[in-house]
């Protein structure tokens, strides 16, 4: 079957004057192992596609490699002025692509804007906006609806478009040609093939090194192998675990190891209508887990345990926390002791193309489960389809990974932990519908809370409470693997969130 490439054309008015340019070959050529969704920088909130948003547009702020340090970008400076109150100061002379000066009025159209479902996904921090006010070109004052200590926290991820020129233009030019503030102006989107990125000689920031680079998303990880192996990519950013040892064997190859920021875990219910509603019984199935086996055979070695869903950098990570010992016939004890000698069955449910082994995970889990007497169904299935059925809450018990951009626990626990509740955008990827009113209680409280010290504790404590709920069971932080040849004298510095910002790159 012949298939058919979708092209973006040529940005005409901001690269007319880079004919040569556009031509050029490559200069660096970076392998990804997923590809964009859209160049409009909210329709999606995941990883791979912020990574790519983050090279032609810029936040009011970003983070820096390799910790993620929240550091001024559109916004010199930025202080909480009471509760609900935030104010930032722009930065002057910063031009859009299309020569448009940057202003206070585009950052507030990208936030109205991003309230709108059809252009945006990131609704729960545009909805958390009461209103914005902009008393001259460079100053914003934003008014959220309640208390978000993590308002900044997420400002390097909120994309500013160009108010001018986004306001009219159609739906399909906006998804296809970005129009940004930021290093790299897109050249050329040839789907399923590469993204040509031309650096952007105005840039704020300086001109970034690399004048044309091509970023490749090669889904297939034998594919990565051989093109890493053929030398026809400089980076790549996701190594297969599988395969680590024979790219670590390349003599042209510096391989790249870091423990990565994401969780992996199983999510579970308590729904009064389900076996999870007793503790005992989601104890017993954390307490079935080999997950130290998964490591070593699953994942090659190449993850690190964990033993509850913020990593060490997130405020609300509590080094104190211990998982559930493995112990099988401690699992089949406390299963007869809920009323289940014989088991029930069970349903595992996960994707099959978003996390790192995700469907062998999967398999794993199925069998420690099958072996402490639960009838065990595997339900594995792609992304695409998987996560809008968590969306519409179809499953109890699942494979699931998160890392919280913001670093900060709360966040993550309004989103994942909280009783769903849509009104208040709260729960909104609880999709196993756990719920804990002491909990939500504890959740509210600390939005609240200023004071970082104070609030540490705060989301610590609720942290605690949810392992010993077993209101998921922690699985593994992946590894973040990544190649750089060593003949083309490249400082690649992998960034915690694993985004590929270019201009990084020296």
């Amino acid at each position: 079957m012949m298939r058919k490439l979708f092209v973006v054309p040529l940005l005409t008015l901001a690269l007319a004057a880079l004919p040569a340019l556009a031509l050029a070959k490559a200069e660096l050529v970076i392998a990804t192992d997923a590809p964009p969704k859209s160049m409009n920088p909210h329709a999606y909130s995941s990883d791979a596609n912020l990574s790519y948003m983050s090279n032609f547009f810029d936040g009011l702020l970003q983070r820096k490699a390799p910790e993620g340090a929240l550091v001024p970008a559109l916004a010199t400076s930025w202080e909480r002025v009471d509760d609900l109150t935030w104010k930032f100061d722009l930065r002057e002379g910063v031009k859009f692509h299309n020569g448009n000066d940057f202003t206070s009025a585009d950052v507030k159209f990208t936030f109205e804007r991003m309230k709108d479902p059809k252009y945006s996904k990131l609704l729960n921090i545009a909805n958390s906006i009461a209103s914005i006010e902009t008393p001259d070109d460079y100053t914003v004052i934003f008014t959220t609806v309640k208390p978000v200590p993590w308002f900044a926290e997420t400002m390097h991820q909120n994309f500013i478009v160009d108010a001018e020129s986004s306001a009219d233009r159609d739906d399909g030019d906006y998804n296809t040609m970005p129009i940004g503030t930021g290093a790299y102006k897109l050249d050329e989107w040839v789907k399923g093939s590469y993204v040509r990125l031309i650096a952007n000689p105005d840039y704020w920031e300086g001109a970034p090194t690399y004048q044309v680079v091509d970023m490749r998303p090669i889904t297939e990880e034998s594919t990565r192998f051989a093109a890493l192996a053929g030398k026809q990519v400089d980076i790549v950013n996701g190594v297969p675990v599988n395969l680590y040892e024979r790219v670590k064997a390349m003599d042209h190859v510096e391989v790249i190891s870091q423990p990565a920021r994401r969780a992996i875990y199983m999510d579970i219910s308590n729904m009064a209508d389900t076996p999870f509603a007793d503790l005992r019984v989601r104890q017993a199935i954390a307490m079935a887990i080999n997950e130290e086996e998964i490591i070593e055979k699953v994942m090659s070695g190449q993850a690190t345990l964990a033993h509850q869903i913020p990593d060490p950098p997130t405020i609300g990570y509590d080094a104190s926390i211990k998982r559930l010992d493995y112990d099988p016939e401690k699992a089949k004890q406390l299963l007869a002791e809920a009323g289940y000698p014989d088991g029930f069955p069970i349903t595992i449910a996960g994707p099959n193309d978003r996390y790192v082994n995700d469907e062998k995970i999967c398999e794993a889990v199925a069998k420690y489960l099958a072996k402490i007497g639960l009838d065990v169904t595997l339900d594995v299935k792609p992304k695409s389809i998987f996560f809008d059925e968590l969306a519409d809450k179809k499953h109890r018990f699942y494979l699931i990974g998160w890392f919280d951009g913001s670093f900060d626990f709360g966040r993550s626990a309004e989103k994942l932990l909280h009783t769903p509740d849509d009104a208040k955008g709260m729960g909104v990827y609880n999709g196993a519908v756990f719920s804990d009113a002491g909990i939500d209680e504890a959740i509210i409280a600390s939005s609240s809370i200023i004071d970082r010290a104070e609030r540490e504790a705060a989301l610590q404590a609720i942290n605690r409470q949810s392992v010993a709920d077993v209101a998921w069971i922690p699985l593994h932080y992946q590894q973040d693997l990544f190649a750089v040849v060593k003949d083309k004298d490249i400082t690649f510095m992998p960034r915690s969130d694993r985004w590929v910002v270019v201009k990084e790159i020296k």
